[in-house]
């Protein structure tokens, strides 16, 4: 009997249903019909509104805080399961709680780790996600990790700029090996920001390890929350006489006082992908969409083809 490939099926969680359906039409599919009821107290129960039985099921969401999107994940893996899907990807464009990847501190859980685990346990077989806050976050999980580049998406768009004199930036140390690769990607120079916290998104002290003076400087980092770090390096490299300054972050989490710290900043512009969607808009943030590249990633695992030639860096 001939070995036959299940149908694949695509459903979204509710907070990235703009994505998902932007990723479904780039497939060549619709999405699939959920709906989910919501008690009074808040209590929420998704319900696939079609057989799943047999078929390899692409389950759509990030998990960004707060809690109740990684419940509605865990939720919609586990009626997956139980309605007897044969593969169950969970397609995860933003993997929330990465920040908390080790103890840095006495008495403070490995989030990332835990969630991996809760994952895998409510049924998925399989995680797609894109730049992670910590590459290592995929040896958290026993199942396969499709582990993406926003560079795929973010490297095209760059090079249509046509910045001469371009130096690549990252915007504290732990960035700097993401940095590295775009400037090989793109041949410029790099520089490094170096900073010292007070405390968690409070920024004592920021030093810069490098030249800027006179360069297109565009900082790159995997996410953007209160934009504290982002703004203050950016008006920082314009002091030392850098020509402009824009940034590229995989994940616009934006949460706090981050829009206004971007409008106020010497940024030019703020290029992210749309993994999360935007809470508000603003005429210095572009969304480059990464619907395409889960889309096509989606159907090579699905048809049991190679992803390496999605990994441009």
């Amino acid at each position: 009997m001939p070995n036959v490939i299940p149908e694949a099926k695509i459903f979204s969680c509710t907070q990235s249903k703009a994505l998902a359906e932007k990723i479904a039409a780039a497939y060549g599919t619709k999405l699939g019909n959920v709906i989910t009821s919501t008690y009074s107290d808040g209590e929420f129960q998704p319900s696939f509104e079609e057989s799943v039985r047999g078929s390899r099921v692409f389950i759509i969401g990030s998990t960004h805080p707060g809690a109740d999107h990684l419940m509605e994940m865990l939720l919609m893996l586990d009626a997956a399961k139980r309605a007897s899907a044969r593969h169950i990807t969970a397609v995860l464009p933003y993997f929330g709680w990465a920040r908390q990847d080790r103890k840095d501190k006495p008495r403070v859980p490995i989030a990332a780790k835990m969630i991996a685990s809760i994952l895998e346990t409510a049924g998925a077989t399989r995680i797609i996600t894109m730049d992670l806050h910590a590459d290592q976050i995929q040896g958290f999980f026993e199942k396969p990790v499709d582990h993406l580049y926003a560079s795929t998406v973010f490297l095209p768009h760059l090079k249509k700029l046509g910045l001469d004199i371009l130096t690549v930036a990252s915007p504290d140390m732990g960035g700097s090996k993401r940095a590295y690769a775009y400037s090989k990607a793109l041949e410029s120079d790099v520089v490094i920001c170096y900073k010292q916290r007070a405390k968690a998104n409070v920024i004592s002290h920021m030093e810069l390890i490098g030249n800027v003076e006179g360069k297109n400087v565009v900082l790159v980092d995997d996410m953007v929350d209160t934009a504290g770090t982002l703004t203050k390096a950016a008006d920082l490299m314009m002091e030392r006489g850098a020509k402009s300054v824009r940034a590229i972050c995989t994940h616009p989490v934006l949460s706090g006082g981050a829009y206004e710290k971007i409008e106020k900043s010497k940024l030019m512009e703020l290029i992210v992908t749309d993994s999360i969607p935007l809470k508000q808009e603003s005429k210095k943030i572009k969304v480059v969409s990464c619907a395409n590249l889960f889309a096509d990633v989606m159907n090579r695992v699905h048809n049991n083809e190679s992803i390496s030639s999605k990994f441009i860096m």
